[in-house]
């Protein structure tokens, strides 16, 4: 099996290790856009272009489905990109994991982007599944692209900066943003409180991969066949087909995939 994933940057790489963990034997394509990056900024047509792009160019590669790893484009493109990828490959949006971090209880905080703190996509989830429990909006300027660039010390600023709007109090933290799941554990030492029991975090990046394989009837745990050939991973930036960023090898879930997926 093949699974595409796509993000305007390295924030594909949680879930892919998630496809990876439940599936060894699965193909893997990752296709962002660093020509284009950061989608946020952008006007929800120019955004839209951009995400078709970048998932017509995974298409190519004939997948089993397609995660859009990037909770931005699943807002703004989602339904440009089933209209013009479904039936033929099943698309798989990223939402916040606002619902089962709520169910846990409160007090909750959500951790996003400025664009989307606060924006009416993200205040109409927390009415729906969060109303009767306590929730602050974080936004974090700047986190996503210190990820993006493994930029050390912009990333410990971003995460301390975001810790202090940040209830000492919660007991659940909300990555709404898909290169967070890469710093989760850095959140997780900078939110926890020593007094309190242990902060959990809610990340999308296991909800989408066994949505992924929901949509292609298949099951987790399958290993690849002794003496077959290793998982493929096919790595496209902006259409071009590369190497992983090297930025993406500063990450646990990078080194993953590139220790057992040989570019194709």
């Amino acid at each position: 099996m093949k699974i595409a994933l796509m993000d305007s940057g390295i924030g594909l790489l949680a879930a892919a290790a998630a496809v990876r963990r439940l599936r060894p034997d699965a193909d893997l394509v990752l296709s962002s856009d660093p020509d284009g990056m950061p989608w946020g900024p952008r006007t929800t047509e120019d955004l839209t272009a951009r995400a078709l792009a970048v998932a017509e160019a995974a298409a190519a590669h004939r997948p089993d489905a397609l995660i859009v790893a990037c909770n931005t484009a699943s807002v703004h493109a989602l339904p440009a990109l089933r209209a013009r990828l479904e039936p033929g490959i099943p698309v798989i949006g990223t939402v916040p994991a606002i619902k089962p971090a709520a169910a846990g209880g409160g007090p909750v905080a959500i951790w996003a982007t400025p664009a989307t703190t606060g924006s009416p996509y993200q205040r109409g989830l927390i009415e729906q599944f969060a109303s009767d429990v306590a929730v602050t909006e974080v936004p974090c300027p700047g986190l996503a692209d210190a990820v993006q660039y493994a930029d050390e010390k912009a990333i410990d600023e971003t995460i301390a900066a975001a810790a202090a709007l940040t209830p000492p109090d919660v007991r659940a933290v909300v990555l709404g943003c898909t290169h967070y799941e890469l710093v989760a554990e850095r959140i997780r030492a900078a939110v926890q409180q020593p007094q309190l029991p242990p902060l959990v975090l809610h990340g999308s990046a296991g909800a989408v991969a066994a949505q992924a394989l929901r949509r292609t009837g298949e099951r987790p745990g399958a290993a690849p066949v002794t003496g077959a050939a290793a998982p493929g991973l096919t790595v496209l930036l902006s259409g071009r087909e590369e190497q992983l960023p090297r930025e993406a090898l500063t990450y646990a879930e990078g080194r993953m995939l590139a220790a057992v997926s040989p570019a194709l």
